[in-house]
């Protein structure tokens, strides 16, 4: 599995504490430093079955510093892709990416049911 985070994220942290406690193996990359392109952008949210909008790290500074709230919306499936793989800190995180799931944030009840 590949466990995409931010490393001085706490809900990250939270997350990566739940995977080796889980004894689940993976491989970490930094989203920060490492960008997920958007080709893998676009495989990731097909395979995920979420909407696109959960994909965006709504909380984050540049979100809020881009007023996305108010221009998605008029934004098309291709344009918000691109912008998502312009910089990693727009990404919602952690991703755990496997075979056949992908999952958007941790949530401890659903990656308990989603990853063992």
């Amino acid at each position: 599995m590949l466990f995409i985070c931010y490393p001085k994220c706490t809900t990250c942290q939270k997350a990566r504490k739940w995977l080796e406690e889980h004894k689940v193996k993976y491989t970490e990359r930094n989203i920060a430093t490492d960008n997920p392109t958007y080709e893998e952008l676009k495989t990731w949210h097909e395979k995920s079955g979420l909407p696109l909008k959960r994909f965006f790290n709504t909380s984050g500074m540049i979100y809020r510093e881009m007023q996305l709230k108010d221009k998605l919306p008029s934004m098309n499936q291709e344009e918000q892709l691109k912008l998502l793989a312009t910089d990693g800190m727009l990404v919602k995180r952690p991703l755990l990416i496997a075979k056949d799931r992908v999952l958007v944030g941790f949530k401890e009840a659903e990656w308990t049911e989603k990853v063992q």
